[in-house]
C-alpha cells in the first residue's frame, strides 16, 4: 500500500543517524567480514520510503555506512529522520546540517514518539506509528515544501493496519553492507515490565502482518542481496502465540523452497520454553538464536520489575529447553536494580557459568520515558538529569560501586578462555540439535564460497596471527574445522572477537555502561 492521490513530485532524503559505539551493534566484528559496515537496515525509514507517493523521488542514507553529503542535501526538498534515544545527538546534528540548506526536517520514530520535547529544532514531529499523521505530513509537503514558520507536531490517531503495510524499500539501502537483515511481523507486547516502554508506545495487544507479507519481504531481502541471517525485530515474537504458530509453517515452506539460505533469529520472552509446539516449528524454520530478556537470575528482582513470567519455568531449565531445539539463547541482563547488593556481581558471574550463555548484553538500569519505572523514580525523586552519567537512575547502592561491578562483570564474563569454553559447549550441545539443512546451489556458488574464504582469511590473520588470545582461538578453531563445521567457526569467531574487544574497552571505562545512555564518547553536537 502506498499513499495515493498526490500528483506533485517531491524529492525526499531519508537519513538514518549513526549509532554511538554499542555492545549490541557488533562493530568490532566488521573488520573480519566481507565488507560489513552497519548492523541492520532500519525498518521505520524504509517503511516510510515505501509508503510515499509513487511519483516522489526518495534517497536513503544510513550514516552508519556513510554521512549525508552536501550534494545529498542540495538534491532534496525535505529530509526525513528517525531513531532511538541513544541517537538523539546524531539526529539533532542531521537537523542542523539540513537547516544549513533551508530544508524542512521531519522526525519520526520511537524517541520523538516518547519525548517530543527532546527535539525543539525539527520542523515536523511525527508522533506515533504510520497513519493519519503520516498522510498529513505528505499532504503538507506536497502543498508546500518550504520550512513552516513554527514547529508542527503531527500525532497519529488512526494507524494504518499492519496488513496494509508496504514492503519496506530495502532496494534503497546497501543491504549487502549490513551484519544482519531485518524484518518485522508484529508490534507491541502484552507484558508490562516496569522498565520497558514498548506497551506505552505500541500497545499491549500485538498488531500483525499477514504471513504472506513476511514471505514477500523475505523474498525482497534475498533479491536485494541479503545472505546469512535475518532478525525479526518484533518486541516479542510470541506476543501473540497463535499468530506465531500461524506464521511458522509459511517460514518452513519458504526455507524449503529457497534451500535454507537464511538463518533466522528473534526476541521472545523466556516462557517460550513452555511452548514445545512453537519451539519445534521454529527449529524446522531454522531459527538459530532467541534473545530473551532474562534481566536477572534473582527471583525477588524479577517480581519487583513485574517480570514474573520469567519464573514460569526455572531459568536454567528454560535455557536448556530452548537449547535442546538447536537455538542459542542470548540474554539481556540489567544491573543497578533496587534489589542489587554487593554480592550481585558474584551471583551474575555464577549465572553466566551455569547457563553457558555466550552472549549476554549486560547493561546498567536506565529509566526510559513512558515506563512505570520512570514514573516511580520521578515520584521518588530518583531521576538524575545528567547526560554525563551512564545512567539516569539514582541507585540505592553508590553509583561508583554499581559501575565498578558492571565493569568487573564485563571483564570476567568475556575472558577469552571462558567465552570460548561457553561457545564450545553451545557447539556440542545446542548447535548439534539443529536440523540438517541441504547445501543448496546458492550456498555452493563461487560468490558465497569466496565470501567465506575472505572471512576465514581475515579471522586467521587478525585473530589467529596478530591477536593476543591465540591459544583459546586456535583450540576452538581446530575443534570445529576438523569436524567440517566451517560456518559455526566463522560465526563464533566474529562474534567472540567483538565481545572480547568491547568488554576490554568497557572494563577500562571506554564504553557506556548502558545501551540507552546518550552520553557520547565524542562531543555532543547541538541542533541549530
Amino acid at each position: 500500500m502506498r499513499f495515493e492521490g498526490i500528483e506533485t513530485v517531491r524529492r525526499i532524503l531519508c537519513v538514518f543517524p549513526r549509532y554511538t559505539s554499542s555492545f549490541g551493534t557488533f562493530e568490532y566484528a566488521y573488520p573480519l567480514t566481507d565488507g560489513t559496515q552497519a548492523f541492520m537496515p532500519p525498518q521505520g525509514l524504509l517503511l516510510i520510503a515505501a509508503y510515499l507517493p509513487r511519483s516522489w523521488q526518495v534517497r536513503f542514507i544510513d550514516e552508519n555506512i556513510r554521512p549525508a553529503r552536501a550534494e545529498d542535501f542540495a538534491w532534496a526538498e525535505a529530509v526525513f529522520v528517525s531513531g532511538m534515544h541513544i541517537q538523539r545527538q546524531q539526529m539533532n546534528d542531521i537537523c542542523r546540517r539540513a537547516h544549513e540548506f533551508d530544508l524542512p526536517v521531519a522526525l519520526g520514530g520511537p524517541s520523538v514518539s516518547a519525548c517530543p520535547d527532546y527535539y525543539p529544532s525539527f520542523d515536523y514531529l511525527h508522533v506515533g506509528e504510520l497513519g493519519d499523521a503520516t498522510d498529513e505530513l505528505i499532504d503538507r509537503l506536497a502543498l508546500d515544501p518550504s520550512r513552516p514558520a513554527q514547529q508542527v507536531v503531527l500525532r497519529t490517531k488512526e494507524r494504518v493496519a499492519m496488513t496494509d503495510f508496504p514492503v519496506p524499500a530495502y532496494e534503497l539501502a546497501e543491504v549487502k553492507k549490513y551484519f544482519l537483515g531485518s524484518i518485522q511481523y508484529s508490534s507491541g507486547c502484552p507484558y508490562q515490565c516496569e522498565f520497558c516502554d514498548i506497551p506505552g508506545l505500541y500497545g499491549r495487544n500485538p498488531r500483525l502482518k499477514a504471513p504472506q507479507q513476511i514471505i514477500a519481504e523475505l523474498d525482497r531481502l534475498r533479491e536485494c542481496g541479503v545472505t546469512g541471517s535475518v532478525y525479526f525485530v518484533d518486541d516479542n515474537f510470541i506476543g501473540n502465540r497463535k499468530a506465531a504458530l500461524d506464521l511458522l509453517p509459511h517460514l518452513i515452506e519458504w526455507q524449503k523452497r529457497t534451500g535454507y539460505v537464511m538463518r533466522l533469529a528473534c526476541e521472545a520472552t523466556l516462557n517460550i520454553a513452555k511452548r514445545p509446539e512453537i519451539l519445534e516449528k521454529m527449529r524446522e524454520a531454522y531459527f538459530i538464536t532467541i534473545f530473551c530478556g532474562i534481566e536477572t537470575p534473582d527471583p525477588e528482582a524479577l517480581t519487583a520489575m513485574q517480570k514474573d513470567h520469567n519464573m514460569m519455568v526455572p531459568i536454567l531449565e528454560g535455557i536448556r529447553t530452548i537449547n535442546s531445539y538447536g537455538m542459542e539463547v542470548v540474554s539481556g541482563i540489567i544491573m543497578g536494580l533496587d534489589t542489587d547488593t554487593p554480592q550481585t556481581a558474584d551471583a551474575l558471574l555464577q549465572f553466566v557459568e551455569e547457563s553457558r550463555i555466550p552472549l549476554l548484553t549486560i547493561n546498567l538500569l536506565q529509566a526510559l520515558p513512558q515506563t512505570p519505572l520512570w514514573d516511580r523514580l520521578e515520584r521518588e525523586g530518583r531521576l538524575v538529569h545528567d547526560d554525563g552519567r551512564d545512567s539516569n537512575v539514582k541507585f540505592l547502592m553508590p553509583y561508583d560501586e554499581v559501575v565498578a561491578a558492571w565493569r568487573r562483570c564485563m571483564d570476567e564474563a568475556y575472558v577469552p578462555e571462558r567465552l570460548y569454553a561457553r561457545y564450545k559447549h553451545q557447539c556440542d550441545t545446542t548447535y548439534a540439535n539443529r536440523i540438517k539443512v541441504p547445501i543448496s546451489d546458492e550456498m555452493k556458488s563461487w560468490p558465497n564460497v569466496r565470501r567465506g574464504l575472505v572471512m576465514m582469511g581475515k579471522i586467521f590473520w587478525k585473530v589467529g596471527v596478530l591477536g593476543d588470545y591465540k591459544r583459546p582461538f586456535w583450540r576452538f578453531a581446530w575443534s570445529q574445522l576438523k569436524r567440517g563445521e566451517i560456518e559455526n567457526f566463522i560465526a563464533v569467531a566474529m562474534i567472540a572477537h567483538h565481545l572480547i574487544m568491547f568488554a576490554r574497552a568497557a572494563s577500562r571505562g571506554h564504553q557506556n555502561a548502558s545501551n540507552y545512555s546518550i552520553r557520547l564518547r565524542e562531543a555532543a553536537v547541538p541542533a541549530g
